[in-house]
This record gives structure tokens, C-alpha cells and sequence, in this order.
């Protein structure tokens, strides 16, 4: 038998060495924190702007004297709707965010680092950001303001600074001398955050809702929310004739076996049975002549 020199390979550097195994678990490390620290921030915002915009749709349909739930709007159909409208703000706030980061890393690079500089040293001071945080949630209050009454802008920075300093200072400084306390204070900022941003949302979609109302036009908002801007012609049931002089009626909804119009010539809502109304000639967000408003019977009458 010829013997043949095989080479044994060598196995023992097949497994991974130490430095590479710690190089992995850094890098897995990083990753796993980097999602932690976004979701502490984004969490909170998401779950106070979905809490807060349920408010807002009853504020849109409160414009045509009506419900939610008087339009059939259940509570799985205004999960969904919120979730749109989350999406939306998602949308616009990514590239808002993106917008930030990139003006902060150009005025880093301007000023020659000394940008960072500035943010580490406020960082460092526990009373400066503790102040900057106060001050951040006062304004947060903005929204919330303007919704429940008109007020000037002077008194609304006014009342920002004021309730951020006597109310948020002293809190948000203890709060920073623990870790727990820190990751607490990421969470009560985000959620003002979002309640801000929620009340915000609110005062656009009434301003949309008195805008449908008056011009029988909606906007992008109130479509991403779901509201139906949809218009028939009503008929009736056993000769199908056309009713109320064969005008376009704007269906906002159905529940316990009525429809729920909205009459823009006579500014009014009212109801009729499903079992005695035929919609004819359906349509979706309708083209309306420049300068179109409603309420031209009403005003005649």
C-alpha cells in the first residue's frame, strides 16, 4: 500500500476568536440599544397622538351636530382611521426629522465642531437641560390652548415659559439624577409631545370639517382620516324618483338603519330610513366651481 502524506487541516482556527466574538456582540449591542432609544421616544408620541385624536374626530362630525357612533363609526373602524392618520404624520415627520439632524450636522461643520461642543456641555449641566425640557413642554400646551379658547400669541408664550418653568423645572432636575429617572423624563416628554401634536391635528381637522361644511370640499387630512366625503342623489325607494328636488346630499354615514345626510344647500343634517332611500349617481369628492360655497337655499329662505 502507498501511503499518501494527507494534510490534516487545521480546525483550531476555524473558531471564531474571542476579539471577533466581542466585536459581534458590540455591534448586536448597538443596534438593540439604537432601536430601544427610538422606541422610547416614538412610543409615547404615537400613544398620546392616537389617544388624542379620537377627540378630533368627534370635534368633525360634532360640526354637523352628530356622533362617531351616530354615523356607525365603531371602534374598530376608528382604529383603522387613526392608524391612517398616524401614517400620515409618520410620513411628513421622517423627512422633518431627517430636515433636523442634517441643519445640525451642517452647523456643527460650520462652526468647527463647535455645535457639539455646545450640546455636550448642556448635556453635562443638568439645570440647563432640565430648563430646555421645561420649556419645550410648556410650548407643547400650545395646541391644547388654542383648542379650548382663542387666545394671543404674546399670552400664549407668556403661559408657555410660565407653566414650563414653575411647573416642569424642579420635576424634570430631580428626575435626571438616575437612570430610571432619565428614561422616565424621555417618556413624559414624548407623550407631551404627541398630546401637543395631537391638539394640533384637532384645530386642522375642525378647520377642514367648518371648511367641508361651507364649501362642500374636503381636504387631505380629512380623507386620510377616513371621513367620507361622498354625494348622491337621493331617491325613493318604491318609484325611485328623485327627492328634495334631485340636489346632491352628502352621505355621512349609516347606523341602526338610517342614512345620515348632510344638506349643503340648507346647511342642515338630517336622517332618512335605508329601506325607503335609493343613492343614485355616487361620487367621490366632487369638483365644485371656483368660489362655490353652500347655504344658498338657506340663505333664501
Amino acid at each position: 500500500m502507498i501511503d499518501q502524506n494527507i494534510p490534516v487541516e487545521n480546525t483550531a482556527n476555524l473558531s471564531p476568536s474571542s476579539d471577533d466574538v466581542q466585536a459581534d456582540k458590540e455591534a448586536s449591542g448597538s443596534v438593540v440599544e439604537l432601536l430601544e432609544r427610538i422606541a422610547s421616544v416614538v412610543l409615547p408620541i404615537a400613544v398620546a397622538l392616537y389617544a388624542v385624536l379620537y377627540i378630533g374626530i368627534e370635534e368633525v362630525y360634532a360640526v354637523f351636530g352628530i356622533s362617531p357612533q351616530q354615523a356607525g363609526i365603531d371602534q374598530s373602524v376608528l382604529f383603522g382611521r387613526l392608524m391612517g392618520t398616524l401614517v400620515l404624520v409618520l410620513l411628513l415627520g421622517i423627512p422633518a426629522l431627517g430636515l433636523i439632524v442634517g441643519l445640525g450636522w451642517l452647523i456643527n461643520k460650520v462652526t468647527f465642531g463647535f455645535g457639539e461642543k455646545l450640546v455636550g456641555g448642556i448635556r453635562k449641566r443638568p439645570w440647563v437641560a432640565a430648563l430646555i425640557a421645561a420649556l419645550w413642554c410648556g410650548a407643547t400646551y400650545w395646541g391644547f390652548f388654542n383648542f379650548v379658547g382663542d387666545l394671543d400669541l404674546t399670552i400664549m408664550i407668556v403661559i408657555a415659559v410660565g407653566l414650563g418653568v414653575l411647573t416642569f423645572l424642579v420635576p424634570f432636575r430631580l428626575l435626571r439624577r438616575k437612570p430610571v429617572g432619565r428614561a422616565g423624563l424621555k417618556v413624559l416628554v414624548g407623550g407631551l409631545t404627541g398630546l401637543g401634536l395631537g391638539f394640533l391635528l384637532i384645530l386642522q381637522l375642525s378647520y377642514g370639517a367648518v371648511e367641508v361644511q361651507r364649501t362642500g370640499q374636503s381636504n387631505l387630512l380629512l380623507d386620510t382620516l377616513g371621513f367620507q366625503d361622498q354625494w348622491a342623489i337621493l331617491k325613493n325607494a318604491e318609484d325611485d324618483k328623485p327627492l328634495y328636488d334631485g340636489r346632491w346630499m352628502m352621505l355621512l354615514g349609516e347606523s341602526e338603519g338610517t342614512y345620515l345626510f348632510y344638506d349643503c344647500d340648507k346647511l342642515d343634517t338630517f336622517r332618512r330610513p335605508i329601506e325607503t332611500t335609493n343613492l343614485g349617481s355616487l361620487q367621490l369628492s366632487p369638483e365644485r366651481e371656483e368660489g362655490f360655497t353652500c347655504g344658498g337655499l338657506a340663505e333664501g329662505q
